[in-house]
């Protein structure tokens, strides 16, 4: 039987009716969304701070009102409920009022990351067919208006382009001096409808269009938000894209649901980073392994300007434990601690929640917490794996996504009980906690032996000439593949592999797990959320193994 049903909007997407059945007597999913939130935010407090990006500062009213304005514009524009709307923008408070606006009018967001060019921004607008989308004009000098005039011919779908902080044909200014969509004239959106399609990264293939639904986001806001005791005197500094999950969590939802402030930065740089903590007085931040380790590196000589913060939670990416007890050491009044999940499933765990936890925050990747669902199977077939066995991780729960855009790309992700496969390996241990030992298709086979390439980073991470490592499979005539170690080394520091192997010998690392070639590099390729690119590694090394054979 066939688990695909079409939502209220007119989108196909899976429906396990158990599951769901489940989720809504248990409470895990509310007949409410994200405007019942907002809308009760602005009757009890309209003139509290909701954004803060660089000096200026979005109240909740202010924030309300121009949603209603560009609901207004949407429905001007014949937009229909279900029908999609992309942006393309930096960490600014236009996008957080464009996420309410769709949230008002029951229209679907499709966030692009500003860096992607011709390539990946056609692809995504042609996929998931964007009636309009947002951009900059210019930004990190990159001409979006000039990108976008050469991509309209091939995209039909596409009506208007809305140049935001610029000049243009159509411009945020204009938008948002429509007349105000009347409550009474706005659709009642049902939160099973998808709200956002999101784009994986395309380090696995051609990127896929991830749908996510009203419930699901709602769900994993409270939990994250209860877990963590996120509340009106938090200060929330969020450095991840927005066009990422966490980014889009933490900027769109959580000032609503929970009642703090979000502070937004456009563009990442360790000094920028800890001003806005500084200034702003941060209570909460979080996101991938470079933004830590540079945060880390800069705040060592003003330890002042990072003491309000109280949390720290590391994803998206590898995450060493040295680096979060490192992280602790330096920082002894906030509570660091890993979290694991992806676009498809995401904040699978919800790292720790006291100092008493702090092993567990640096060894796992975070605690399983009901209704979340993970299973460790056997990675050749589907058999649970005893707790403190590598295996396969599968996930399920009420923040899992409802599907890709495609259901052809459904097929083989998930289990007969509707478990997704993540891609990872991993264990259970002590209980409901977490460890990530890699990606499943990141296993370098040497001489018919498994390596995981993470247990190896891992170490490699506390060398103090160490500042970022990735490992990824290298061909080898000799023995099928080896390891290959991309490193950027820290200032002033002279790496080489006979001081590699020295460093992992004295470890007490199995010399069959060393990396047998050494690349020095400035920079990673990376994701946009700062997660390695590991399959463009894999290329280089491939090149690199051709090179070495001539």
């Amino acid at each position: 039987m066939s688990l695909l049903k079409i939502d209220p909007s007119g989108w196909s997407i899976r429906w396990p009716q158990a599951q769901a059945d489940r989720y809504l007597s248990e409470g895990a999913w509310r007949s409410t969304t994200l405007i019942d939130a907002a809308r009760a935010a602005v009757a009890e407090e309209p003139s509290r701070t909701l954004l803060i990006e660089g000096d200026n500062r979005l109240t909740r009213g202010q924030a309300w009102d121009q949603a209603l304005r560009v609901a207004g514009f949407f429905m001007s524009r014949g937009l229909r409920p279900g029908d999609v709307v992309a942006f393309q923008l930096p960490n600014w408070t236009e996008a957080a009022v464009l996420a309410l606006a769709a949230r008002m009018t029951g229209i679907v967001i499709n966030p692009i990351p500003p860096i992607y060019r011709e390539s990946e921004l056609g692809y995504i607008l042609a996929d998931c067919g964007a009636k309009l989308i947002f951009i900059p004009a210019v930004f990190r000098r990159h001409d979006h208006r000039q990108m976008l005039g050469a991509l309209r011919e091939p995209l039909p779908a596409l009506e208007d382009v809305i140049v935001v902080r610029g000049t243009g044909d159509l411009t945020w200014d204009e938008v948002v001096s429509h007349a105000p969509a009347a409550e009474a004239d706005l659709p009642v959106v049902n939160p099973a409808s998808v709200m956002m399609v999101m784009y994986t990264s395309g380090t696995t293939g051609k990127p896929k269009g991830v749908l996510h639904i009203h419930h699901g986001f709602d769900h994993r806001v409270r939990s994250m938000g209860e877990a963590w005791g996120i509340g009106p005197d938090d200060v929330v500094f969020m450095p991840s894209p927005i066009s990422h999950i966490t980014g889009a969590f933490w900027a769109f939802d959580m000032p609503w649901v929970r009642g703090c402030q979000s502070v937004l930065l456009d563009v990442w740089g360790a000094d920028d980073g800890l001003k806005c903590i500084e200034t702003n007085r941060c209570t909460v931040t979080g996101g991938a392994t470079p933004f830590l380790q540079q945060l880390l590196d800069t705040a060592r000589s003003r330890p002042k300007a990072v003491e309000s913060l109280r949390l720290f939670f590391c994803g998206g990416t590898t995450v060493s434990p040295g680096l979060i007890r490192e992280a602790s050491d330096a920082f002894p009044g906030c509570l660091m601690f890993r979290v694991y999940g992806s676009t498809e499933m995401t904040c699978a765990t919800l790292g720790i929640r006291d100092k008493s936890l702090a092993d567990l925050g640096a060894e796992t990747d975070g605690e399983i917490l009901y209704p979340t669902e993970i299973r460790i199977v056997d990675p050749a077939g589907n058999d649970p794996v005893p707790d403190g066995e590598e295996g396969e991780i599968l996930a399920r729960g009420p923040g899992l996504f409802v599907g890709y855009l495609h259901p052809a790309d459904n097929e083989g992700q998930f289990d007969d009980e509707g478990f997704f496969r993540m891609g990872d390996l991993g264990r259970r241990m002590h209980g409901d906690y977490l460890v990530i030992t890699g990606r499943k298709k990141d296993i370098i086979i040497r001489s018919g032996e498994n390596i995981s390439p993470k247990e190896v980073e891992d170490l490699l991470y506390t060398h103090p000439g160490i500042a970022e490592v990735a490992i990824v499979a290298m061909p080898s005539i000799k023995t099928g593949e080896k390891g290959c170690a991309f490193v950027i080394p820290r200032e002033d520091w002279n790496l080489d592999m006979a001081d590699i192997s020295r460093f992992l010998s004295g470890a007490g690392l199995a010399r069959q797990k060393f990396p047998e070639h050494l690349v020095l590099v400035d920079d990673l390729p990376r994701v946009p959320s700062g997660k390695v690119k590991k399959d463009v590694l894999r290329l280089r090394a491939a090149e690199i193994a051709k090179e070495l054979e001539t």
